[in-house]
């Protein structure tokens, strides 16, 4: 278990540290900067440079709301929610951690809101909350789809990390406006803190949405299209499929 919890503790770093990091130091760089596509993009390398590098130890969560789909889905056993959902916090807090020392480096710095997600005055499009509430929830819903489906027994064996991620790539490109994209409560939390925006009120949203979508999208896996024989379990991204 330790080495499964290091596994996650370190996947989640690097997806806070380059997710988030790509929107804080890159997305507006002066003349050069990413933009939203590029935020995008980073946030599906993290994931997929992770799950090859360790998803063979811990399953390759790195994500609250992933980790409770896999349980409500039968892949990974309800005892070690917990544990695994402490692992991600913690790493994303710390990832954040060191992104706001790298950022406090520039003159004049001030963390604005800091990749922090939100709805309202704190949407980059000034989404209400019902629109925040279900686009967290659906697209949620569908990630923990496409990680079930990509490492089900009907799925090419080896690609689910590249699946995995390029899902992620889709979702911030569509939620970015809306929320700035959580479908990860500790990517979330991770930086909430650090926001001058008043982004730790509206954290709940980001806890509640991902978490009843990836219940929704198990439900959902299971009722209407898992393939219903060797089911793979824990890891979710086997070792051997990498």
């Amino acid at each position: 278990m330790k080495k499964k919890l290091a596994a996650e503790f370190f996947g989640t770093f690097w997806l806070v540290l380059g997710g988030c990091g790509s929107a804080v130091l890159a997305a507006a760089f002066p003349l050069h900067g990413i933009g939203f596509a590029g935020v995008a993009l980073a946030f599906g390398l993290t994931v997929l440079t992770m799950a090859f590098a360790v998803g063979g130890i811990s399953g390759g969560h790195f994500n609250p709301a992933v980790t409770l789909g896999c349980a409500a889905a039968g892949r990974f056993p309800w005892s070690d929610v917990l544990p695994y959902w402490g692992a991600q916090v913690a790493g994303g807090f710390s990832g954040a951690v060191v992104l706001y020392i790298i950022a406090s480096g520039t003159p004049g710095f001030a963390p604005g809101q800091f990749a922090a997600n939100g709805y309202g005055d704190l949407s980059p499009g000034h989404y209400g909350l019902l629109s925040a509430l279900v686009c967290e929830t659906v697209m949620t819903a569908f990630f923990i789809m496409v990680i079930l489906g990509a490492t089900s027994v009907s799925a090419p064996a080896g690609f689910a990390p590249i699946a995995i991620g390029l899902c992620l790539t889709i979702i911030h490109l569509v939620s970015i406006p809306v929320t700035n994209t959580s479908v990860n409560p500790a990517r979330s939390t991770a930086v909430a803190f650090f926001a001058e925006a008043g982004a730790a009120g509206q954290l709940w949203l980001f806890w509640v949405a991902p978490l009843l979508g990836a219940a929704i999208g198990a439900v959902l896996w299971n009722a209407l299209l898992e393939p219903g024989v060797n089911r793979r379990t824990e890891p979710l991204i086997p070792a051997v499929a990498l």
